[in-house]
């Protein structure tokens, strides 16, 4: 697995429960390899302009995404997941556009 893979993982979701959902894998953290990951859904019309991104069926990397109908990468969904967690990665986005998404995480918490 590498950064700007997606994978199907449990995350928890607002009322407590689990739901396997695609993640962006974003980063590794030492010494366990843990995954940062950010959630992703189809829900687009909850998409933040300025922060998430969002992957229409029209987009050059939807295809190799693996994603099966347009999906919002919700950049303030994040999680620390164990590399066991993440049974294996079903696409990828492009690198320019896993680069927008670093960006936009960064600029946010250089805001904060």
């Amino acid at each position: 697995m590498k950064a700007g893979e997606i994978a199907l993982a449990s995350l928890q979701q607002a009322d407590g429960q689990l739901k396997l959902r695609p993640v962006l894998l974003l980063t590794t953290f030492p010494p366990f390899d843990d995954w940062l990951v950010c959630g992703i859904s189809s829900q687009i019309r909850h998409a933040v302009s300025g922060l998430d991104s969002v992957v229409e069926m029209k987009d050059t990397d939807f295809e190799q995404s693996g994603l099966q109908v347009s999906s919002v990468i919700r950049t303030g969904f994040l999680a620390t997941l164990p590399s066991k967690d993440i049974p294996g990665t079903i696409g990828s986005i492009s690198s320019h556009r896993y680069h927008t998404v670093i960006n936009q995480l960064v600029t946010h918490l250089n805001q904060s």
